[in-house]
């Protein structure tokens, strides 16, 4: 488990990590999501003791980080990917990690198997590919059979069989009682293998939150409905957990609470027309770009690129 209070990182003027509360729960894979300059690699070095809070404190299985006395071996992290040296080869850059935190050698060649790495296990790192470097990385997270895994951006430079391996790798991990905590801009994979949310933006805390409750709240779960008689069909679709609205003198609502399914039904039985019946349909990366449109720190616009184009034009 890891467990953030009041977690706070300054560089001078900038405040990076701006008092941040969360706990990221054993036996689920939560995200980690925010704009870029959100703070998130920041608090990731804080939680491995790479970088230092200014105030407040973060605990990895209820202890600091430095405190454990086989750290490797209570939580695996991969910041940087290709952080190795380039002259060693995947199987010695590993095997010096176990030697150096008291791992069995054994457990090399188990995470070389288990990264698919077995081909490459006697190349130099250093000639490696982007997603060769991802899956070392991974490897050497693995190494201590940890309790809590974090990885940043795990599925960078992978291709497709790799990105599918990453997948069932982390819902493998929190279907066996590990911490998983995962940042990644793929809203995409995060909607797939995600139950748990941590939104920041700006340095704080934006949301933490499930994944269904996100969307839901982004309106994921809103039907329209458009009929001639709003009004009685509006009484129809009153109860408990169901909320419609419309404007006066529209013959559009919006319902959520109701699947269109129901919605249909209950129309049908009370014999209410109903002229267009469609559900609002919601992805993660929507919800989250709702989330965070005003903690984005760099915006692009399409002006600028007009402006230099028009620049380069002659007269």
């Amino acid at each position: 488990m890891i467990d953030a209070r009041q977690l706070t990182k300054k560089y001078g003027e900038k405040t990076a990590v701006d008092g941040l509360d969360f706990v990221v729960k054993p036996g689920t894979v939560t995200g980690f999501l925010g704009p870029n300059g959100a703070g998130k690699s920041t608090t990731m070095r804080m939680i491995v003791g790479l970088d230092a809070p200014s105030s407040g404190s973060v605990t990895v299985n209820g202890h600091h980080y430095a405190r454990h006395q086989a750290p490797l071996q209570e939580v695996g992290a991969l910041l940087e990917a290709k952080s190795i040296h380039p002259g060693r080869s995947a199987y010695n850059h590993l095997k010096a990690l176990a030697l150096t935190h008291g791992i069995p050698g054994s457990r090399v060649d188990e995470v070389i198997g288990l990264a698919g790495l077995d081909s490459v296990a006697k190349k130099r790192a250093g000639a490696f590919s982007l997603g060769m470097g991802q899956r070392l990385g991974i490897a050497a997270a693995l190494l201590g059979d940890p309790q809590t895994v974090m990885l940043d951006e795990p599925v960078n430079g992978l291709d497709p069989e790799g990105v599918l391996w990453i997948r069932n790798l982390l819902t493998g991990l929190a279907e066996e009682g590990r911490t998983v905590f995962v940042s990644s801009h793929l809203m995409s994979e995060m909607a797939l293998v995600a139950d748990h949310l941590i939104v920041v933006g700006r340095g704080r805390l934006l949301a933490d939150t499930t994944v269904a409750d996100l969307i839901r709240e982004a309106g994921g779960d809103t039907v329209k409905v458009t009929t001639q008689d709003p009004a009685r069909l509006r009484d129809v679709l009153a109860g408990p957990g169901v909320d419609v609205t419309g404007r006066i003198g529209s013959e559009e609502l919006l319902v959520t609470g109701l699947t269109a399914r129901e919605i249909g039904l209950k129309a049908a039985e009370h014999g209410i027309a109903l002229f267009e019946l469609s559900a609002r349909t919601v992805s993660l990366e929507e919800a989250f770009m709702d989330l965070t449109r005003d903690a984005v720190e760099y915006h692009g616009t399409t002006t600028g690129i007009e402006t230099i184009e028009a620049a380069g034009r002659p007269a």
